[in-house]
């Protein structure tokens, strides 16, 4: 009888693990996808950021250097200033919620894109003015689904597949992402045009600490199809979660900003 009763205690034990388990299995599945990317974003960007980055666009024929100084704040308003060359300083770009201004200072002229503009490159790299919007709105226009788990460079990682919500002006039809799963650090997107060909891809690495966080400092865009074509950016120096006024996001700042 006492043979009986603890081996029905271990089944029991051990049925009662497994439903645990299976639970935990369905509530990560039916949550995380949404929160691991909201906790990517908050190692990435944290409630304020403000930046200084080196671009390299890199050609066939030539490479071309830029720098610029940016700064966000939440999901709905950044600011970007180019400081080098000279030919383009001084250009600047505001997005607030999910609307861009260029301010182009040879002509003080201020435009805002429309949008069958945001395919189109930005400043001559490889990434688009809607990959500026989608930085910021990752989390509100698109639906997130966890596919399953693989590794970068050594690292298990998440794999969520995230498609435009209807309505929503993303011009993608899925990017899919690739998170860590000890750091929740961004590793690798690709982003799928509307036949679901691969369009690009971005890869982060060089991680180390900037502004008291560690973080990927190399971002590198990868155009399919164009061989020898790809665009780095590199974090020179940043500061994390230092207060920003939201006015400071204005098109009177948009032109006097330095």
């Amino acid at each position: 009888m006492k043979t009986l009763v603890h081996f029905t205690s271990r089944v029991v034990g051990k049925l009662l693990y497994v439903a645990i388990a299976l639970q935990g299995v369905i509530s990560l599945r039916a949550q995380s996808a949404e929160e691991i990317i909201r906790r990517m974003e908050d190692r990435m960007r944290g409630e304020t950021a403000e930046l200084e980055m080196r671009m390299q666009i890199v050609r066939p024929r030539y490479t071309r250097e830029m720098q610029m100084k940016t700064w966000a704040k939440g999901q709905d308003y950044s600011l970007v200033l180019i400081t080098e060359p000279a030919r383009d300083r001084g250009t600047a770009f505001l997005k607030r919620k999910k609307e861009i201004w260029n301010y182009v200072p040879n002509v003080d002229r201020t435009i805002k894109l429309p949008p069958n503009m945001m395919s189109q490159s930005w400043m001559g790299s490889d990434f688009t003015n809607d990959d500026l919007v989608r930085e910021s709105s990752i989390i509100d226009d698109f639906e997130q689904r966890l596919v399953g788990s693989e590794k970068i460079d050594g690292t298990d990682c998440w794999v969520i597949e995230m498609y435009p919500k209807h309505g929503s002006s993303i011009v993608y039809s899925k990017v899919k992402v690739w998170v860590g799963k000890e750091d929740y650090l961004h590793r690798r997107s690709e982003n799928y045009g509307d036949k679901g060909e691969l369009v690009s891809v971005i890869q982060n690495s060089n991680i180390r600490e900037v502004g008291g966080r560690k973080i990927p400092t190399r971002i590198e865009i990868i155009p399919q199809g164009k061989p020898g074509h790809k665009t780095v950016i590199e974090y020179v120096n940043a500061v994390f979660n230092k207060p920003i006024k939201e006015d400071f996001f204005s098109l009177q700042n948009l032109k006097n900003i330095r």
